[in-house]
């Protein structure tokens, strides 16, 4: 779906109250007007002094932030929806040093902020699955250490699986998650989530992915260096912008955080063609989506 092409101005002009993020937000929810989420009852009134509705029924009294992304948060949804433009608005991504400074908030709040919205990046993405002529491949990130062994193998780094669709000249759809290692398993796993059944697909021939064959109509090369970007061009291309990606911006990620940038670099990719849409595109999947526990940080 179209989502309305939006600048800064125009967003702070539309988005630059309390009482215009919470409209905007209960259009989302309730577009035919409020319905309770306890009994389903359609008629309601709102409790000024405590910023809920209560439904006219059974008397439960909810907020339009509650069951969404935004749930029991403790700032402003005009620090959210900003945080939520300012992340999609540049192409190389955004710190969560640089959102603390913009939005007035300490670095741990942004920094969850960012992984709550990475999270529904994420969510987004995994109802698709790639069809077509989709090409496959495994990558290392992370884990750089001097004088150490370099790609499969190489100590502290995190192994990945990237399929792309190649749609000619030019790239489709894309999806990348990050696994525990390049196996059998692990392989057969992400092609069930992530590609649809009986598709034409290009790999390497890795013994690990000759698995795919029992699925998709699998085509697997031994391809060296110099001739993968024959065989294998879109998926070495795609694997490329990842690592400058998450060097230039956020100059590398630790395993534990790492699929949350994957989700963040691949809801850009699918979406490179619709830059503009972005905000809106990202507000409404953040608007719609259920809230969010982050697991226990590690320190």
């Amino acid at each position: 779906m179209k989502a309305e092409a939006m600048n800064l101005v125009e967003w702070q002009k539309r988005f630059g109250t309390e009482e215009a993020c919470a409209e905007a937000l209960k259009q989302q929810r309730w577009p035919s007007g409020f319905q309770c989420p306890t009994c389903g009852h359609d008629h309601g009134h709102w409790v000024a002094t405590r910023k809920l509705y209560q439904c006219g029924r059974c008397r439960h009294q909810t907020s339009v932030t509650a069951g969404t992304l935004f749930h029991a948060t403790n700032l402003s949804l005009v620090q959210w929806f900003l945080a939520i433009y300012l992340m999609v608005s540049d192409k190389g991504g955004l710190s969560a040093l640089r959102l603390s400074k913009q939005i007035g908030v300490s670095w741990v709040t942004a920094h969850r902020m960012l992984r709550k919205i990475r999270k529904a990046m994420g969510d987004r993405d995994g109802i698709y699955r790639l069809g077509g002529l989709v090409e496959m491949d495994d990558a290392f990130i992370g884990g750089r250490r001097s004088g150490g062994k370099c790609g499969r193998g190489a100590e502290g780094k995190t192994p990945i699986l990237v399929a792309v669709e190649s749609r000619g000249k030019k790239a489709g759809f894309i999806a990348i998650e990050a696994v525990p290692s390049v196996c059998s398993e692990q392989v057969q796993r992400f092609s069930k989530r992530r590609l649809l059944p009986h598709q034409s697909l290009r790999t390497d021939g890795l013994a690990a992915l000759r698995v795919l064959a029992a699925t998709q109509h699998h085509d697997g090369r031994p391809t060296p260096p110099e001739q993968a970007g024959e065989w294998l061009p879109w998926v070495h291309i795609a694997i490329g912008n990842l690592k400058a990606y998450l060097l230039g911006t956020f100059h590398g990620v630790s395993g534990q955080y790492l699929q949350e940038y994957l989700n963040e670099f691949v809801y850009r990719f699918n979406r490179r063609f619709w830059e503009a849409e972005l905000p809106l595109r990202l507000l409404n999947a953040c608007m719609d989506h259920r809230p969010i526990r982050l697991a226990a940080e590690k320190g």
